[in-house]
């Protein structure tokens, strides 16, 4: 059901303060990966390429991201809270201060979590979440903190909010805001959810429906295609998007992003500057309440998908492989799934814009988030409460 669009003025944000201008290296004490602690096995479907270990369980996980130079794993949960799991010993440190209040409730909460390009000298951590305006109104924001960690617990040091949604929206659902760098580590993309209201994923007067191309503090880059429009429209690099929960670049530095459809039509698009996707004029899904949304066709004027699944899969988030243990899998994506409870695995070709689905893996439960380790191990966290943080490795 859409939900009134509040007519509310842009808000600008301020940058990071002047005495935290010059975040410095974290002071975690964690040690490069010795072992592993020992997990119980969960049990698959047979002919599973995987056997899976349960390495504890957290309050509705959301995100996943693995320390760069320690293999630890920080981990938000919706609510608000969030955890750095230490796989060496299987410990858990509490993030105790410096987190943003966050609106929890539907979709809306605690969101991604990335390490910054340069994370091992600055210590940066870049995170997502819904936050209240007035009234019911929420928005999706984005901000950036120094993570330090004692043996006891972590911190957020000044963490200050450096981006959020033009407008507020009187609705829970679809604030996307997945993050990625490019892989020169210039640049920060981020993915702005269409908030359950659609016709904004059309209008670029508004940072809504996109996929947004942003300096690392959070400013609009330089080169934008839609730059001379002015404010907001300056942060847009494609649009006509719905609710993307998938924001990934490959090995060759393409960047592709994964979205849910509404009843049908879920797409992994190749995100392509100044692109537009279509929705929600167009879609290979219809909606919620039986009405058609006409499917993209040759000549609607749209980019197209890749690939579309109808019925839905949910994704959850993606990954491109490119470790060893699973050597036949190097530059396919892997996508954990919540309505299938299962990861897909998709070959792709993006010279012609084409992607295939190779298999399906059924889990116990929905799947929440994935990650490659470095030591080429895949990690996935379920959905919900008490969600399991599994380790996938070869099975037998």
């Amino acid at each position: 059901m859409r939900k009134s669009i509040l007519s509310t003025p842009l808000f600008t944000v301020s940058l990071i303060l002047a005495s935290c201008s010059g975040l410095g290296a974290g002071d975690s004490t964690a040690q490069e990966p010795a072992g592993l602690s020992a997990g119980e096995v969960v049990a698959l479907e047979e002919g599973s390429p995987f056997t899976a270990t349960s390495h504890g369980t957290f309050a509705e996980p959301w995100a996943i991201a693995e320390e760069p130079g320690t293999g630890n794993l920080l981990i938000t949960e919706k609510a608000g809270t969030a955890k750095l799991f230490r796989p060496a010993d299987g410990s858990v440190l509490e993030i105790t201060s410096g987190l943003p209040e966050v609106a929890y409730g539907g979709q809306g909460g605690l969101g991604d979590v990335v390490f910054a390009p340069d994370y091992t000298t600055s210590g940066t951590v870049y995170l997502s979440w819904a936050k209240a305006d007035e009234g019911d109104a929420r928005r999706a924001a984005l901000g950036r903190g120094k993570l330090v960690c004692s043996e006891e617990s972590c911190a957020l040091e000044c963490f200050t909010q450096i981006w959020q949604q033009s407008l507020a929206i009187e609705s829970n659902g679809h604030f996307s805001h997945k993050i990625a760098f490019a892989p020169d580590g210039q640049y920060l993309f981020l993915s702005s959810g269409d908030r359950q209201q659609q016709d904004p994923a059309q209008d670029r007067t508004n940072n809504l429906g996109a996929v947004l191309r942003l300096n690392l503090d959070g400013t609009p880059a330089a080169g934008n295609p839609f730059a001379e429009e002015g404010s907001p429209t300056d942060q847009i690099w494609t649009y006509g998007q719905r609710n993307i929960l998938g924001l990934k670049f490959d090995a060759a530095g393409n960047l592709w992003e994964l979205e849910h459809g509404p009843r049908g039509g879920d797409e992994l698009n190749l995100v392509v500057e100044g692109a537009n996707y279509g929705w929600p004029a167009r879609s290979n899904g219809v909606n919620y309440n039986g009405d058609n949304i006409p499917d993209h066709t040759a000549d609607d004027g749209f980019t197209k998908p890749a690939i579309f699944w109808t019925p839905v899969i949910a994704p959850g988030d993606m990954i491109f492989y490119e470790g060893d243990m699973f050597a036949d899998w190097q530059g396919q994506i892997l996508i954990a799934n919540l309505a299938t409870t299962s990861i897909v695995r998709v070959a792709l070709d993006a010279a012609n814009n084409a992607a295939t689905e190779e298999a399906r893996y059924a889990f116990p439960k929905r799947l929440r988030d994935i990650v490659e380790a470095s030591d080429g191990a895949i990690w996935v966290i379920e959905d919900g409460d008490n969600g399991r943080l599994l380790r996938l490795t070869p099975a037998g």
